[in-house]
This record gives C-alpha cells, sequence and structure tokens, in this order.
C-alpha cells in the first residue's frame, strides 16, 4: 500500500516538473518570436519599407532615431569591453614584470654577499687565527646590513636603560640591573628590523621589572599591664 502511494506521490512530482518545464519551454519560444518580430520591424524601418500615414511620419523618424542610438552605444560598449579587458591583460603583465625585477633586484644584490662567504671558504683553516674569523664575520654581516638599508630595511638595536617600546620590542624575560629603571630594557637579546615605518620583526630584550609593593607588616601584640 505505502509503496503504490509512494508511486503515486513520484507521478504527481514529474507530471509537475514536465508541466513547469513546458511553461519555461513555451515563455522561451514567445520571447525568441518577439525578438524575431522586433528585428524584422527594425530592418524594415531602417530599409525605408514601413509604409505609414503622413501623420505618424514622426513616430517611424523617432523609431529609426532611437534604433541608431542604440545600436551606437551597443558598440560603444562592445569597445569599453574590449579596451577593459587590454587594459587587464596589461596591467597583469606589468604586476607580474614588477614582480620579476624587484626580485631580480634582490637576487643581484645578494649574489655579491655569496661571494664574499666563497672567499672565506676559501681560507686555509690551518693559517686562520679566530680573531681573524671573527672579523670576517663581522664585515659579512656590516655588508649584509648595508644591502637591507638599501631596501629602506633599518635595525632595531636598543642598548641597556633604553625605555621599552611594545612597538619595537619584544619582551623575552624579566630581568634586574644595576642602575636600570623599571620598564627599561635590561638585556638585548636580539636585533629586530623595520621596513621603512613597518616593524618587521622586533627586537627580543628582557625588561627590568616594576618595583612591587612591600608587604605591609602587622603591628605588634600589646598587653594590657
Amino acid at each position: 500500500m505505502n509503496d503504490t502511494h509512494d508511486q503515486t506521490d513520484d507521478q504527481i512530482q514529474n507530471q509537475e516538473a514536465n508541466s513547469e518545464n513546458m511553461k519555461i519551454d513555451q515563455e522561451q519560444v514567445e520571447r525568441e518570436e518577439h525578438a524575431a518580430r522586433m528585428e524584422s520591424i527594425r530592418q524594415l524601418a531602417q530599409a525605408n519599407e514601413i509604409e505609414v500615414a503622413a501623420e505618424d511620419a514622426e513616430i517611424l523618424d523617432a523609431l529609426l532615431d532611437t534604433i541608431n542610438q542604440r545600436d551606437e552605444l551597443q558598440d560603444k560598449l562592445l569597445r569599453a569591453a574590449a579596451d577593459h579587458q587590454n587594459f587587464q591583460r596589461r596591467a597583469t603583465g606589468n604586476e607580474r614584470e614588477a614582480r620579476t625585477s624587484a626580485t631580480q633586484g634582490v637576487v643581484q644584490s645578494l649574489i655579491p654577499l655569496l661571494d664574499t662567504f666563497e672567499m672565506a671558504l676559501l681560507q686555509d683553516p690551518e693559517k686562520v687565527t679566530a680573531e681573524q674569523v671573527i672579523e670576517g664575520v663581522r664585515m659579512i654581516r656590516g655588508e649584509f646590513l648595508r644591502l637591507l638599508s638599501g631596501y629602506g630595511v633599518s635595525s632595531i638595536d636598543p642598548v641597556v636603560g633604553d625605555e621599552f617600546n611594545p612597538v619595537e620590542h619584544s619582551a623575552m624575560m624579566q630581568q634586574p640591573a644595576d642602575g636600570v629603571e623599571p620598564g627599561h630594557i635590561s638585556l638585548n637579546m636580539g636585533m629586530g628590523f623595520k621596513l621603512g615605518e613597518r616593524v618587521v620583526r622586533p627586537a627580543k630584550v628582557a625588561v627590568v621589572p616594576s618595583i612591587e609593593a612591600e608587604p605591609a607588616t602587622e603591628p605588634a601584640d600589646s598587653t594590657e599591664s
């Protein structure tokens, strides 16, 4: 019994769906027929093959003028769409070229620094002292910082006693230091960097903690005499 009922519901739904599809198809046919009639009238009007009474001549002129304006606007729209597509293609190409050029500039700047590393690795370990190695590393570090400065990168290198700035400094720990006030830097644990005014990485620091209030002492118990 239930199976029969389900089959009936399915048939009803299928009939409704078919009816809706037929309605949509019919509306589509009517729209296409209407568009065809309008196009036929347009072509006849442009060919001056429509006969109208003298008093209706202005209506025909207005129709022809409207058609011409529509055609002109449609042509302008198509040209504008084509220009926009060409602009998008050029903009995408320019953006890609700008990224490639920027990357190329960075790579070209890094290559001399890599050459310096290669020269350092060619040194005879038995003839190089620890001081010379440290001095070489210091020189490479300076060259690298100079390279970064050429791209607008500056270092954030606070010294002990500087006031803690949460924008440019990252507090890694609290550590007191002689002669340094609370809320000031007691140790520089790592240099930070800025690109222009934007902080790329804050400097890692230790900060002198705030002075905690001393615990209040309770008054001594007094004994009555």
